[in-house]
């Protein structure tokens, strides 16, 4: 029964996608699948509408309600150009900057948003191509607008694209603009409300004017131009893995006086299908695997990547073993914000009125570090939101030294409020010289660190639940950990547990319960044990996936013990995850 009344709603919405406002080439694709007997594209087109979110849409692309098309980006951006009226009522021209990746249509929802802004009567920026999220974010600030949007799905696979809206401090929404422009784009039921036609006039293209100013403001967050004077030649090897950062980041590090940036030209090529690669995801070894094969060849002191909108970074260094390996996303922040502080330090520059951020599933190391360097730290919900939100509150207040999330996303400057690979590559190449110019490689420096700050090691783990049935499993796999919370993990009691749906936090010896501040609700678990291990569970915001983070902790005792140290570490990850059933 419930699947006849499911089939009876999707076939009713579908059908409503046959009538005058939807092209030609729509109605022929939903016709097609109302028409087919085996109903799964329509029940997985139509079975719900594509979320507006707090960070805007992403999904697959194709028709349908739940899909990624001109309809859809259209009832999102006419729901903000209303709310954005309401809320800058007394302002005479409200502005708006427009960007967007390389994915497949990204260009055509780009110039679709411009022309909706533009028809409801606001100045719109849009750049003439392929632009970073980060220098979007940029534009927003330098130009003073209300709101920006990037069209975008990140590293997600090539069949995907995304929607994100931003705010006027150049950030991600949050409340109350984010609730309330989901609000009004609710409040579009119908095509025949999206003002489609564009007003040419009020549609500016910029591109080079923002490009050069963007990556001079880059430059300035450079620490030590005298050791990259000296490492000018440190062999570079970058990719952009097919996406925006194939011109700005080699304009960059050579703008930091890098002269010796060795390309991957079969991934150069700018492209939605990204051809060399399953997912364009520079966390996977297998989207680095050609930048390896490359620094192999040359010998490269370090290997660095972008995802397709460029704001994700992806590192790979030598071992102890001098084998190419990747550098987690818990490290990458730790090694900038360890660089950052230490430098600062070697610099004078540290007058105790700084603050890092880092996110709450990133590693606690971290904390060691800012502790001994006297340097407040906050820890924040996933999303680079919420570390531009404690920016905001401390702006004039505090000096921001950096931000990051385990997720490969860094922040070092404070003219952008979204996380940026290209000052982050950039910043990472300093990094890689400075270490050298202290007779290190970027690994002794990593050994270095944890042998002073504590050893920890972290792993990722991803559940795909695909679809409306993966949705549902989802929900139930939170809902079993909820209920039935582990006691111990890999031996250790479970000492601590934090709910962020409920901002609770258990300590279970003592018996009590205390809440938790935090700006607003998340659903997101963590389990903390006696030994340091620290748990967090979380269905993802913008992929079909619920993620599992696994942090041990250790004490490396010497730089020649590390090795051993990490095969312990991960052998305990290893138990972890056949214990919690996701191995």
């Amino acid at each position: 029964m419930e699947d006849l009344e499911l089939l009876k709603t999707v076939t009713a919405k579908a059908q409503a996608w046959l009538g005058d406002g939807y092209d030609e080439e729509t109605k022929a694709e939903v016709k097609k699948m109302l028409e087919n007997e085996d109903k799964t594209d329509l029940i997985e087109c139509f079975y719900k509408d594509l979320e507006f979110g707090t960070g805007g849409l992403r999904g697959i692309m194709g028709v349908g309600s739940n899909r990624m098309n001109i309809y859809t980006v259209g009832a999102a951006t006419q729901g903000l150009a209303n709310y954005l009226k309401d809320a800058f009522a007394d302002m005479k021209q409200i502005s708006v900057v427009v960007g967007h990746d390389v994915r497949n249509n990204s260009r055509l929802f780009a110039e679709i948003v411009a022309n909706i802004f533009s028809a409801n009567g606001i100045k719109v920026y849009l750049f003439e191509g392929s632009r970073p999220t980060p220098e979007m974010s940029y534009a927003i600030r330098l130009l003073g607008c209300q709101s920006g949007v990037i069209i975008t799905a990140s590293h997600n696979p090539k069949e995907y694209n995304g929607y994100k809206a931003y705010w006027n401090d150049g950030a991600q929404m949050v409340a109350p603009h984010d609730t309330n422009t989901i609000d009004y784009v609710n409040k579009i039921k119908d095509v025949s409300e999206v003002k489609f036609e564009g007003n040419k006039d009020l549609i500016q293209i910029v591109g080079e004017d923002i490009d050069s100013q963007y990556i001079a403001e880059i430059k300035k967050l450079s620490l030590s131009p005298d050791v990259i004077a000296k490492h000018h030649d440190l062999k570079i090897v970058y990719t952009p893995i097919h996406g925006t950062g194939k011109y700005l980041i080699p304009r960059s590090l050579k703008n930091f006086g890098f002269t010796n940036i060795i390309s991957v030209p079969e991934q150069e090529l700018q492209s939605g299908d990204f051809p060399t690669v399953d997912s364009p995801n520079p966390e996977n070894a297998s989207a680095m695997a050609m930048a390896i094969a490359k620094a192999k060849e040359v010998d490269a002191d370090i290997v660095m990547a972008s995802d397709p909108d460029a704001d994700r970074i992806g590192v790979v260094i030598k071992n102890t073993k001098g084998e190419y390996e990747l550098v987690n996303g818990n490290q990458i922040v730790m090694i900038f914000l360890y660089y950052l502080m230490a430098r600062n330090k070697e610099l004078g520059k540290l007058t105790g009125n700084e603050f890092i951020v880092k996110t709450i599933v990133t590693t606690d190391t971290i904390k060691s570090i800012a502790k001994k360097q006297n340097i407040k730290l906050y820890d924040v919900f996933t999303g680079f939101k919420w570390i531009a939100t404690v920016m905001r509150e401390n702006e004039g207040k505090a000096r921001y030294l950096g931000g990051g999330e385990e997720s490969y996303g860094f922040l070092a400057e404070d003219f952008v409020r979204d996380k940026d690979a290209v000052s982050a590559v950039s910043l990472m190449a300093e990094i890689a010289a400075w270490a050298k110019e202290k007779g290190l490689d970027m690994n002794a420096m990593l050994i270095d660190i944890y042998m002073t700050y504590g050893y920890s090691k972290e792993k990722g783990v991803s559940l795909v639940r695909k679809g409306k049935s993966g949705a549902e499993e989802i929900q139930a796999i939170m809902k079993q950990f909820r209920e039935n919370p582990p006691k111990a993990i890999a031996g250790s009691p479970v000492a601590t547990v934090k709910d962020f749906a409920t901002l609770e936090q258990k300590n279970i010896a003592a018996g009590t319960v205390e809440k938790l501040v935090m700006p607003t609700t998340s659903n997101v678990l963590q389990y903390f044990t006696e030994d340091g291990t620290k748990i967090s569970i979380r269905p993802s915001g913008t992929e079909p996936k619920i993620k599992f983070y696994i942090e041990v902790h250790g004490t490396l005792e010497s730089a020649e013990k590390y090795d051993e140290t990490n095969a312990a570490a991960e052998a305990k990850i290893a138990q972890i995850c056949k214990e919690l059933g996701i191995d």
